[in-house]
């Protein structure tokens, strides 16, 4: 299995690194909001690597997906970063929480 090694520092830098919860993977991302919530802030990889097939793993955007269409949970507030380092990706995962945000804003 192949994932990002990033640590926060080396994305936001000492000051904004702070304290981060790391997981590395769709299965991770999901079994730490249903057992903990949400986190005062979400920062999005896309690119998640293989999985124990080598298969390419479900990556952020699907990871945004789940929160926007499966989770159940009131995103309104969610704040969130992308530093994904795939363009396409980024701006996925940007808009379609962007966008169902300003939805809940609009319609609550």
């Amino acid at each position: 299995m192949e994932w990002d090694i990033r640590t926060p520092d080396m994305v936001y830098g000492q000051s904004e690194a702070g304290d981060f919860v790391v997981v590395r993977s769709y299965d991770e991302f999901i079994k730490y909001v249903r057992e903990k919530g949400l986190s005062d802030m979400i920062s999005f990889d896309n690119d998640l690597g293989l999985d124990e097939n080598d298969l390419v793993a479900p990556n952020g955007y699907a990871a945004a997906k789940w929160l926007v269409y499966e989770s159940g949970l009131n995103l309104i507030d969610l704040k969130f970063k992308v530093h994904s380092a795939n363009p396409v990706a980024t701006e996925q995962i940007r808009g379609l929480l962007s966008n169902y945000i300003k939805f809940l804003k609009i319609n609550t």
